[in-house]
């Protein structure tokens, strides 16, 4: 976690203004909130030190500590970091460079993700990786077998975007990440022994938190969707890896509340014409309703605090 947070600090300094001096500012969409507007132009794209710092630390951390079978894991748990991550930054690229803000459509965004989910089942199925899911709380499993498959699929591609809605605030999605994927590596140390979960765990942890010092408000980067977009299919692949499936709906508690503010306000637009929230995602209601900026990223962390507590609680106590 420590080498992590350095490299991404050591990093910053360097591409931040690279980021700058090739003119990939971020765009700010006209019906977002108006207080937005004055981020226009702040680099963005700054998912890549995040990548960096933590490809870096897990390829040198697994030559220390985790023994040769586990690597495999690491392998896979790599791919998808970057394999989401370079579909994230051909979108960034799309938006900054090309000017189109819409980056990729949502149907050859959508692909990308479904081809990755299918490697990383096919890399799963090659070494052995058991099809059942275990049920937070109890000591019951349940065999999916062919079906698990479509779990891998919808927890891959579900992640992604969940976690891609979360970034719209400074330091929003860099502090909840960082908490979720904290809960996820203790759990998979004390309890999993998955010391290849929790090292790949604890570097995202590092780099986030470097990150932070860049991307707390009011920020000087924003990591885009190649941060965004592999963080997510990071955290389903590490929730997969230590059989600790439907526990992300809970650690990963904010992510899911973010999205289900989306769905409840298409939903409720589409029939009846009204929207239930100012705007959505949900942190863009609060900040509408009056809340700073600031208030609501510290309230989504402290309520992102809890649901990692609890799933922790549930899966140390019960599991």
């Amino acid at each position: 976690m420590a080498l992590s947070f350095i490299l991404t600090v050591i990093l910053s300094p360097l591409i931040i203004p690279f980021l700058r001096r090739l003119k990939f500012g971020q765009s700010i969409r006209d019906e977002g909130p108006k207080s937005h507007q004055k981020k226009s132009g702040t680099p963005t794209m700054g998912g890549v030190m995040i990548l960096i710092a933590i490809t870096i630390t897990t390829l040198v951390s697994s030559f220390w500590f985790i023994p040769e079978p586990s690597q495999v894991h690491i392998f896979i748990v790599l791919f998808v970091l970057v394999g989401y991550g370079l579909l994230g930054f051909l979108d960034d690229y799309i938006k900054v460079a090309l000017k189109r803000n819409l980056g990729l459509t949502s149907k050859q965004k959508m692909l990308g993700q479904i081809v990755i989910a299918i490697v990383v089942y096919i890399l799963l199925q090659q070494n052995g990786f058991p099809t059942y899911i275990s049920i937070p709380g109890t000591d019951l499993q349940l065999e999916l077998g062919i079906l698990y498959p479509l779990l891998i699929l919808f927890m891959l591609v579900g992640a992604s975007n969940a976690v891609n809605l979360t970034d719209g605030l400074d330091g929003l999605l860099a502090g909840t990440a960082a908490i979720a994927f904290g809960a996820f590596g203790i759990l998979a140390w004390i309890i999993g022994g998955n010391i290849e979960v929790a090292v790949f765990s604890l570097a995202v942890v590092g780099a986030l938190l470097g990150f932070l010092v860049f991307n707390a408000h009011p920020a000087k980067v924003f990591m885009g969707d190649t941060g965004s977009l592999a963080l997510g299919g990071a955290i389903a692949i590490i929730a997969i890896l230590s059989k600790m499936e439907l526990l992300l709906v809970i650690i990963g508690g904010v992510f899911v509340i973010e999205t289900l503010s989306v769905i409840i306000q298409v939903i409720s637009f589409k029939t009846t014409g009204k929207r239930v929230f100012k705007m959505s995602p949900l942190h863009h209601h609060y900040e509408l309703k009056g809340w700073s900026e600031w208030r609501v990223v510290t309230t989504f962390w402290a309520v992102g605090i809890l649901f990692a507590i609890l799933g922790m609680y549930i899966e140390v106590m019960f599991g």
